[in-house]
């Protein structure tokens, strides 16, 4: 059964727009939860620009959410992450000026600091991605990491769909590696750029069981509401 993970990041930038309260990011992860979402993805970034500890800690703490934290190789980050225990961890690259993940970590770069952090986290029990780019050569390092799963970027590919530009090279790539993921023993995710259709075409990659889809969903909600973007994009995910 294919999942959907929902990032609510984007919830507190509305709140920290204002530097109020409303809306509240935990409100946010139980609505999601409520209407459909199979987790809820957070991003504890370094400079906390939306999600803040407070959030991420509250949120965590919710013992009927299944939460996907998302956080740098920063060693205080690390530390942070394994006090709140959340249900997954996915490590991704952060770069301070960046407006959004730019693409996947450097793996050959950074395996010996990856290798230390995941098996910190797997001594506490918590399921652990690594956010890839699509190619075969981090496959094969992601499994001597030994690493329980893989989200692979999948901005480039969003980007050539939504500009109506030629796709099916991007698309393979992602095909090949989910196919070599799944072979290895490791659980392939998907995620970043994704839209209703980009959503859909992922979803013929059969080995691909989660999507975490976040700026789409918050941004269709203004005009469509969270509930029926969500049960929309659950009815894709589900019947493809």
């Amino acid at each position: 059964m294919k999942r959907l993970g929902v990032n609510i990041d984007h919830i507190a930038t509305i709140r920290n727009a204002r530097g109020e309260k409303h809306p509240d990011p935990l409100f946010a992860s139980k609505f999601v939860t409520k209407y459909g979402a199979d987790s809820v993805t957070i991003h504890l970034r370094e400079d906390r620009r939306h999600i803040n500890d407070n959030d991420a800690l509250d949120i965590c703490n919710q013992k009927n959410i299944l939460v996907n934290l998302e956080i740098s190789m920063n060693p205080e980050i690390v530390k942070k992450a394994i006090k709140i225990s959340p249900n997954y961890i996915c490590i991704v690259p952060e770069n301070r000026k960046e407006v959004t993940t730019e693409g996947g970590l450097n793996l050959k770069r950074n395996k010996n600091k990856l290798s230390s952090i995941i098996k910190r986290f797997k001594q506490k029990n918590i399921r652990t991605s690594l956010f890839i780019d699509a190619n075969i050569s981090d496959i094969y390092l992601s499994k001597k990491l030994d690493v329980h799963c893989i989200e692979i970027h999948t901005g480039k590919l969003a980007n050539l769909v939504k500009a109506k530009k030629k796709y099916q090279k991007e698309f393979l790539r992602i095909k090949k590696c989910a196919r070599l993921a799944k072979e290895l023993g490791i659980e392939v995710h998907a995620g970043h750029g994704l839209d209703y259709k980009v959503t859909k075409l992922l979803c013929k990659i059969k080995e691909i069981k989660e999507f975490n889809i976040g700026h789409f969903i918050i941004g269709e909600s203004v005009f469509d509401g969270l509930p029926k973007v969500i049960k929309k994009f659950k009815k894709i995910i589900r019947n493809n």
